[in-house]
């Protein structure tokens, strides 16, 4: 069957009181933004408390229903049969045929809910639900209404200039609408971690840069390769991302060789959470955002954590911290970059790992052992903020 248009459902958009109008016009920029990359002519229309995708000419249906399942605060998505209102007769007809076209198997339930926001239309709600349920089981006998736990439940809504007609509802990713919250700085590495707390932080209608650490000769470029590539696929969801590379080889030699080795990690993240507050406010971030998720390793206990966000001044979200790994990996597999982030290409979160790293360290302790690079530290702080490389990747 061709649909029409296709009915976008929210959830929180709704409760946004006097703002919502706000939120309702992000989330339609967003729909245009997305099916401008699939074949057809598309209006993303706001009418009656309702925002539709109406279609008209050649397209592919599943097409645009995959692209509408990448953009956050879509929570349901309705294929939609529109039809003229030529009087109940008719719209029975319509109602029959599209039951015979959307039910190939016709052992099973149904129920029929219908609304109207013309209350001179010639029947009314009630009325509407007995005469249709009696007709569809005229036509098909083999059906049977339930409604407390239908199969199917046929949705017909008479509106000013047209009957909706539908009955399938499609699973959005919800949340936010892109552009609705500001924007952030994602500390982005070849993990499993960080690309899901990127999905995640956008979900909540943030726009997100990221800031890679790269250390040639002991990160090769496949390693880099693999975090464009990680970018580049939650860049379905989130849009296009601003990726900056750094080049932090010399910071991370001059630590390894002056400070502590059971502390490396904990320093390496310091100057890290440096950088990337730099580049986060010279590109007008907010705040920054980890993939850490407490006690999962070392440098990530409550300890750890205090002695990481001692050295930024924005704040600095993590919207993992209370998850479990197999509920990280779980998100990882829905929105694809699961199987690059097991690609077997170290970053430089993995090399010149201490063999018994400190797990409670105090921060004290942490600054005193960073004198050590005061003659250095701030020169390579420099040059590495000077090799930033942008790749935009969408």
């Amino acid at each position: 069957m061709k649909y029409h248009a296709f009915l976008i459902k929210y959830s929180e958009i709704a409760i946004k009181g006097n703002n919502r109008k706000y939120f309702e016009d992000a989330l339609v920029k967003q729909i245009r933004f997305h099916l401008r990359k699939v074949e057809g002519d598309f209006t993303v229309k706001k009418t009656q408390g309702r925002i539709y995708v109406e279609c008209s000419g050649a397209y592919d249906q599943e097409d645009v229903i995959e692209e509408l399942q990448h953009v956050f605060g879509i929570l349901w998505i309705c294929p939609v049969l529109r039809v003229e209102d030529k009087g109940f007769k008719d719209l029975s007809e319509q109602v029959i045929r599209y039951v015979d076209a959307t039910c190939p198997d016709r052992n099973l339930s149904f129920k029929v809910e219908c609304r109207r926001s013309r209350k001179d239309y010639e029947l009314n709600s009630q009325e509407m639900n007995a005469e249709l349920g009696h007709d569809i089981l005229q036509a098909f006998p083999e059906m049977r209404v339930d409604v407390h736990h239908p199969d199917m439940l046929l949705r017909v809504e008479v509106r000013e200039d047209f009957i909706n007609i539908y009955s399938g509802e499609i699973r959005g990713p919800g949340g936010m609408p892109l552009g609705s919250s500001g924007k952030a700085m994602l500390l982005l590495s070849g993990g499993i971690d960080s690309p899901v707390a990127g999905y995640m932080i956008s979900r909540r209608g943030v726009f997100i840069d990221a800031v890679y650490f790269h250390a040639p000769p002991y990160t090769s470029d496949r390693a880099k390769q693999k975090v464009v590539d990680l970018a580049k696929i939650i860049s379905r969801y989130t849009g296009p991302i601003r990726l900056h590379v750094i080049n932090f080889t010399d910071i991370q030699l001059a630590i390894y060789e002056k400070c502590p080795h059971d502390e490396l990690t904990i320093i390496m993240r310091r100057y890290m959470m440096k950088i990337a507050e730099h580049i986060a406010r010279e590109n007008e971030c907010e705040c920054l955002v980890t993939g850490e998720s407490i006690g999962q390793v070392a440098s990530q206990t409550m300890q750890s954590l205090l002695c990481t966000n001692s050295v930024c001044m924005l704040p600095v979200y993590r919207p993992l911290i209370a998850f479990d790994k197999n509920d990280i990996v779980e998100i990882s597999e829905k929105i694809g970059t699961f199987e690059t982030s097991i690609l077997p290409y170290e970053d430089c979160c993995t090399i010149f790992v201490a063999k018994h790293p400190v797990t409670k360290p105090r921060l004290s302790a942490i600054e005193k052992s960073e004198e050590n690079l005061k003659d250095v530290i701030p020169e390579l702080l420099q040059e590495a903020i000077e090799s930033d490389e942008v790749i935009l990747c969408q």
